[in-house]
Parts: C-alpha cells; structure tokens; sequence
C-alpha cells in the first residue's frame, strides 16, 4: 500500500471526477460532508473503492464477527452498514416482514483505494496512486440523466398510518412506552434508475453533513442523512440523536420565526430530551463510570430541506469495552426507536407494515486509526438494480400528546427531498 498527497488546483472538480471514476467499481463508499464543519468529524470528502475484503454478516453474532474482522485489518479504512434488523440479534425480538430490497443486516469492506480530499489536496493510498490520480483527473464528468421508470406506491396508506398511530398513542397511555418512532416506506418495484444520477441530484437538492454513495454489487444506498449516530475518536464516544424538524422559511424572517418557534416548541423539546434519556443510558453500558454527559442539548441545525433539534451525548469508553461493543450496546439509534427501547421496538415491528433493513441502521466507516464514525441511515433511498426494488422510508415520534395530521405531514416533509428526486425527470 503506497501513500501520495497530491496539491489540487479545483478540488470541486476532481471530487466529481472522483466519484464518476469511483462509481465503475463493485464496491464504492464515497462520504461527503458538503462543507459542513462540527468539532467531531474531520472528513472532507472519503472514497473507498475495491475490495481486497469484505465482511457479509450470517445473522449470527454479527457485532462479534465483525471485530474479529477488524482485528484481522488493522490500520486500514474500513466502510459499511449496520442493518436495523440486528436488533434480533441483540435482543428476543423478531422481523416478521418480508426482505425485498434483499439487502444484508451488515456488510464493509477493505478498499483497495482510499481517497482523502480536502479543498487544496488529496491523499490516496493504493497500489498505484499515481496511475488512479492521473486516471481521475482525465475522466469526463457526464451528466447522468436519472432514468427513473417505476410507479412509487405507499405501503402504508393515510388511514393505515392514522389507525397505527392511534393503537401506538393507546400504548402510551397504558405506560407500555412513552415515546415510539413510527416509520412507514414508499417504494417502486420492477423499477429502473441511474444510481449516480439519483445520488448527484440528491445531494444537490440535500446536501447534507453524512451524504453518502455506497454500493456494493448491485445494491446501492444513496444517502442524505443529517444524523450522526455514534463515533469514536481515542476514548470517547459521542451520539447526536435529532428528534424535533421544522420546514425552512420562504424568506429570511420566515425562517428565523420557525426556528424560534422550533426552539421552544414543547413537544418537539420533550422529544428530544426523551431520547437524550435513552442514549444516555445507552453509553453508559460502555461508559467510565461518572463520564456521560449531555454537553450540547437541544441545538438548532439548518440545512437546506429542514431545520433540526440535535443534542449531543459523550462518554469516555470504560476499560475491556472492545470497539465493536461500543457500538453494539447503543444499537439501533436510540432517536429510530422510542422509549424504553425494547418494548418500541416491539410495537414498531407489531404496527408499522415493511421491514426496516438498513433503514434506521448506521452508516460509515471504521479508520486507522481504531476510531469510527457512523450516521443513522435516514433520508436515504435503497436501490437493488437485480431486482428493481425501490425504497425509502420516512417516520416521526408519537409521544402522548401528539398529533396524527402533523406527524403524518412531517414523514411528507422529512421525504421531500427523496420525493423531489424521482419527480426531476
């Protein structure tokens, strides 16, 4: 493995470049953070493509699997997903919906390329780094017409939604849980689409900290997700949950009144803090007794669909915890769940109609440095180009004195962006 850092003259185009050339491999993981800066993720742009080996989990002892997986590529990146549908794994619970995208609960892999690129630079790492700059840099960017043909349907209808919503509110009310995330999918089968194509326009209509193109053979995520679920980085561990969305303005005093209004919306705080709770209690099973902290709580994010109530939660890792547990006792993210979170998951699998899959899991990558950085897979749209299935989903939280209309609009409103791709023919 041979390392260069090259100088870029247009670091705009050679990321296009890059991810034009990256998007002719089986095995693709391109991130980009679309410029925004937080004190916890330092990635510009990340491509991984190749795969000199990957890991496929057998829905067994996944997280145990994967360690040793790790252990066995050590100081190298390290990019996939984790599958909400692992829950079964971690706990006596069950999927009981079909599996048509055909996706697997987990799978990563180790690149045979990876590309770090800044605004002035690039680092490659490969066999031939000089030979990929060269084959990067005279690559043509083409315009990549979408190529959607499909007919996208709901799977769960506006009564269906609304007669689910009221069985989950009657739980609430019996003290079963008081917090619970019902998400419903929209899909397409048989369907055609440029995944590049369908990606470009995404991150162009939302541009996102966690935007991501991951493909692996056949079977494509392509990502807007604003949430990160969980990192790593030395010994500590950090989870922003989101729970609380608002629509943007249509000018500059529009948007400022939602956001005040965001900021002291009650239900949307109660939200939010709720899931502070959980994912608190979550890092505490691979915490140093005495070190979670809620040391960011209820801050207003904007991006360009939404703005968003975003808390952070840290811990420093107790002594023994191994990277892949870490992970593990937080799994899936608390904010895709409700509270307490066995009993949400329960009802969710009882009430909500599709299989989750990698909905509602995490996405990133484990670097080589042992540390980790993964986002929740929402606001993402999973293509499988055997068998033309196509999916996203969308969902909010139902507390007790939610309201049906309102979170019915707000799962339209938090797919916006997904819906405005597959109409941009």
């Amino acid at each position: 493995m041979v390392s260069l850092a090259c100088h870029l003259e247009d670091g705009d185009t050679f990321v296009q470049k890059a991810l034009q050339w990256a998007a002719q491999f089986d095995h693709v993981c391109y991130l980009d953070s679309n410029g925004y800066r937080d004190n916890y993720g330092n990635i510009n742009v990340f491509v991984a493509v190749g795969a000199a080996a990957s890991f496929l989990s057998d829905g067994q002892d996944t997280f145990t699997k994967l360690q040793r997986f790790l252990d066995a590529h050590p100081n190298t990146w390290v990019p996939g997903f984790l599958g909400y549908d692992l829950k079964n794994e971690l706990e006596d619970l069950r999927s009981q919906h079909p599996n048509p995208a055909e996706f697997p609960d987990a799978y990563f892999f180790v690149p045979q390329y990876t590309l770090l690129i800044g605004q002035y630079n690039v680092e490659i790492k490969g066999a031939d780094p000089q030979t990929i700059v060269q084959q990067i840099e005279t690559t043509e960017i083409t315009d990549e017409p979408l190529g959607f043909d499909g007919r996208l349907k709901y799977r769960m209808n506006r009564s269906t939604y609304f007669s689910a919503f009221a069985n989950l509110q009657r739980h609430i009310r019996k003290g079963d849980i008081y917090e619970v995330n019902l998400c419903q999918e929209f899909f397409a089968e048989k369907a055609t689409l440029n995944p590049l194509g369908a990606y470009r326009r995404l991150n162009e209509v939302s541009p996102t900290p966690f935007s991501c193109f991951f493909k692996f053979g056949e079977k494509y995520i392509l990502s807007a997700s604003p949430e990160r679920f969980l990192s790593k980085n030395g010994t500590t561990l950090l989870s922003q949950p989101i729970k609380g969305t608002a629509p943007r303005g249509k000018n500059a005093a529009e948007d400022e009144q939602i956001k005040a209004t965001l900021a002291t919306n009650p239900k949307e705080i109660s939200e939010n803090i709720m899931i502070v709770d959980l994912v608190r209690n979550d890092l505490t099973r691979s915490a140093q007794p005495g070190t979670v902290k809620a040391s960011e709580l209820l801050q207003i994010h904007s991006f360009k669909q939404v703005h968003q109530l975003i808390s952070t939660i840290t811990c420093q890792i107790g002594e023994g915890i191994s990277t892949t547990e870490t992970i593990q006792n937080t799994f899936p993210p608390g904010s895709m769940t409700g509270a307490p979170k066995i009993s949400a998951m329960r009802l969710i699998d009882q009430y909500e109609n599709s299989r989750r899959g990698v909905y509602s899991g995490a996405l990133g990558y484990f670097s080589p440095q042992g540390n980790y950085d993964f986002s929740v897979v929402i606001r993402t749209m999973l293509y499988n180009a055997e068998n033309g299935y196509l999916s996203f989903h969308t969902g909010g939280a139902i507390t007790d004195n939610a309201d049906p209309e309102k979170e019915y609009n707000e799962c339209l409103l938090k797919g916006k962006a997904l819906f405005e791709v597959l109409k941009s023919q």
